[in-house]
């Protein structure tokens, strides 16, 4: 392990973060469970980055992946592709968008890339609002437009970008708010910014629950209240679905859907779990905005047929056995088991989330005050116990950041609570 580590250290750039001290090497994984190179088992709580949405080595994906490798690999979208076509339709229909047009990318990050172009192709502008705390990929285009500044390297972007309040509820200049105050404060800051802006705003693209930024959201409505707004100056609404979608979050199929009073958002990006660890990544909208680009376009590997294979039987796997419902069901249990454990604990400042998509933000006890090294601590902690988590947060990596695979059992939702309980007590 260690010569793979310095391996690494001596081919890989200084930046390419890895967890741990003493980094891992996962080699292979089944059901919610994956292993290390030392034989060591451990129960996955964050799915390779909310990623392995369904199961570690489903049957269903790996015989899709295997019978579609064996007819053929790849061709590009410069021919059809049947199992894009099919995959395309069933989106275009769950995406709940009216005659909804899909591009598949192979990445999150190129997703919103794709959407950023459609928009301000689209609106011939190259303005943004984005959400404070937000993060929307590693691109030149989507760092430019992320507001959470631990992942944002430069300043430097083709868009400028404007940023709003409401996507962090216990944190800022609204936190003592009630919802219906603070989603008014919101709104009003959203005018505010709009009447400084010059020309026409091309579109809002935000998290319905913030990923990296540490699973924080805005109180159910608000992103229809902004969408109110945004109708009245013709802006778009990009809705970046790539940690939220696919019923993860229990209550929806979609994040947008606790924002439905406005009807769907007028560009969709997806990503992560559709795949199961394939590289998928897309957007569905509005036919009008997606077929509004006047230059010839095509993608090398977006809508590969193995990834499309995979595609189609992990969403077929996921719809069949309900797992948006087990999301709910078990994710409840599991965020009340932790909310109970760390209401004792002064370290911890919130449990926080819905469905299967839950985090623990962690402080400096008796103060507000971001505490990382605790939250390092407690990931050090949890791996020894045999549990694999994640980290974030907004300007420092103080949350934990828990996201199953979607078919958690109830006996493995205790298991994991109870690791995270003793790594917890442990700090």
């Amino acid at each position: 392990m260690k010569d793979l580590y310095a391996r690494h250290r001596a081919v890989l750039p200084d930046w390419l973060a890895l967890y741990y001290d003493e980094p891992i090497e996962l080699t292979h994984g089944e059901g919610r469970h994956v292993w290390d190179a030392a034989g060591r088992r451990y129960l996955d709580f964050f799915g390779g980055i909310l990623t392995t949405m369904t199961a570690h080595a489903l049957p269903d994906v790996t015989k899709a992946v295997a019978e579609q490798a064996g007819r053929i690999i790849h061709s590009s979208t410069l021919y059809l592709n049947r199992p894009m076509v099919d995959l395309a339709e069933r989106i275009a229909a769950l995406s709940g968008i009216p005659d909804a047009r899909v591009f598949f990318t192979t990445s999150g990050t190129e997703a919103n890339d794709t959407a950023l172009l459609l928009a301000t192709a689209h609106r011939r502008s190259n303005q943004i609002l984005a959400m404070r705390n937000s993060y929307h990929g590693r691109s030149f285009t989507t760092v430019g437009i992320t507001g959470n500044q631990s992942w944002s390297p430069t300043s430097l972007s083709p868009l400028q970008t404007l940023y709003v309040h409401g996507g962090v509820r216990s944190r800022g200049p609204y936190a003592a708010l009630d919802d219906a105050e603070f989603t008014a404060a919101c709104v009003a800051d959203l005018r505010d910014m709009l009447g400084q802006s010059r020309g026409g705003v091309a579109a809002l693209i935000a998290e319905p629950v913030q990923g990296v930024g540490g699973f924080t959201s805005p109180p159910d409505g608000l992103y229809a209240a902004f969408r109110e707004v945004l109708a009245e100056h013709g802006i778009l609404w990009i809705a970046d679905e790539v940690q939220t979608g696919w019923g993860r979050t229990g209550d929806h199929f979609w994040g947008w859907q606790a924002h439905a009073a406005a009807g769907p958002p007028d560009l969709l990006t997806f990503a992560k779990g559709i795949g199961n660890g394939m590289s998928i990544g897309g957007v569905v909208g509005r036919a009008e905005i997606m077929n509004s680009l006047d230059a010839n376009s095509i993608s090398t590997f977006g809508g590969s047929p193995v990834t499309m294979a995979a595609g189609l039987a992990n969403l077929s796997y996921l719809l069949e056995h309900d797992l948006q419902g087990n999301a709910r069901r078990v994710g409840g249990l599991l965020i009340e088991r932790l909310r109970a454990i760390c209401a004792q604990l002064p370290v911890v400042r919130e449990v926080r989330g819905r469905g299967l998509m839950i985090g623990i933000e962690l402080v400096r006890p008796g103060t507000d005050e971001a505490y990382p090294q605790a939250a390092a601590a407690v990931l050090e902690a949890a791996r020894e116990g045999g549990l694999l988590i994640g980290k974030g947060g907004g300007h420092s990596t103080s949350v934990l950041r828990v996201a199953p695979p979607l078919s958690l059992t109830v006996a493995e939702a205790e298991e994991g609570a109870a690791i995270l309980e003793r790594a917890l007590r442990s700090v």
